[in-house]
């Protein structure tokens, strides 16, 4: 495998406020004597969507919300070579967070096309792409998942479902990798889950997107103590970070319906990129090694 070469970040606006945004809110309204009850209705995020989540909702096969796709055909979009759309059909909430999700080396998007409806029912806007060339590089891949958000949020017949400002990137294997350059090239993103990723480069101390790096414990392709470890290792201290290590697993494992996999993609998703901190009960504190996960490190608390 070649070097991938060093990434400058796009010059795109300010990321939106965060908690201290919300938390300071909230200390205003009880010195205003609203009481704590109305200052903890008024620190929740208005980008909530669907219903308080529960350990059932987040592991179920099908979020809250009633969905539709449509295809992408390769001739009509430049930067990626098409894909498929998933979306919610209701916006009597509002608008969406969008994601956009790349394959391995060597896949196609039907490798990570159970995750497309798995997320837009729980309340996204969920785009799986194929890349231009199934060879392509980590590096190529961010880019093009940066093209695909820009096409969805732009051109495409869903762009007035989105919230141009709450957009995230996953992969799986050069895809997880290419998420990470995603993440590095454009901080304005809101999140980032690499999947069992591959990069050759390692640091990646420059990200300042909240990041959720999944690795599995016997993958023989991207071996976590060359790949997941540090990258997760890597990321800022202060940065909002976790790392999930599947219990057991191999580098193919979130190719397929994965209950722990989704599970943990939707609360982060949600966290950081609906900043919908009733999400938190599932990230902080940080899940226990089980039969289905082998580690777990955090930043928690994220609140």
């Amino acid at each position: 495998m070649q070097p991938v070469p060093a990434i400058t970040p796009d010059p795109l606006p300010a990321r939106r406020p965060r908690r201290g945004l919300r938390w300071a809110l909230a200390l205003v309204l009880v010195g205003a004597g609203l009481g704590p009850a109305s200052a903890a209705h008024a620190a929740a995020s208005p980008y909530e969507r669907g219903p308080a989540p529960t350990v059932a909702s987040i592991e179920a096969s099908r979020g809250a919300f009633a969905i539709a796709q449509s295809t992408v055909a390769a001739s009509s979009v430049s930067g990626f070579r098409g894909g498929t759309i998933y979306y919610p059909t209701s916006t009597a909430e509002g608008t969406f967070g969008a994601v956009a999700i790349s394959p391995g080396y060597t896949a196609t998007q039907s490798s990570v096309a159970w995750l497309g409806p798995r997320l837009a029912s729980q309340g996204f806007v969920v785009i799986t792409i194929d890349t231009l060339s199934r060879y392509d590089q980590p590096a190529s891949r961010g880019t093009q998942l940066l093209a695909a958000l820009d096409y969805l949020t732009n051109t495409s017949s869903v762009r007035t479902r989105i919230d141009r400002n709450r957009l995230a990137v996953m992969g799986h294997s050069m895809g997880g990798g290419g998420s990470l350059s995603a993440a590095n090239t454009r901080p304005q993103l809101q999140a980032a889950i690499p999947l069992t990723g591959w990069h050759t480069i390692k640091n990646w101390s420059g990200v300042r997107v909240p990041t959720l790096v999944v690795g599995a414990e016997n993958d023989s392709v991207a071996p976590v103590s060359s790949h997941s470890e540090p990258f997760y290792t890597s990321l800022p201290s202060t940065l909002d970070k976790a790392y999930l290590e599947l219990n057991n697993a191999s580098h193919s494992a979130p190719t397929s319906t994965n209950v722990t996999v989704a599970k943990y993609s939707i609360s982060w998703l949600k966290r950081f990129v609906d900043d919908d901190t009733r999400y938190d009960q599932f990230l902080c504190p940080a899940p226990q090694a089980s039969t289905t996960i082998q580690e777990y490190r955090d930043t928690c608390p994220h609140s």
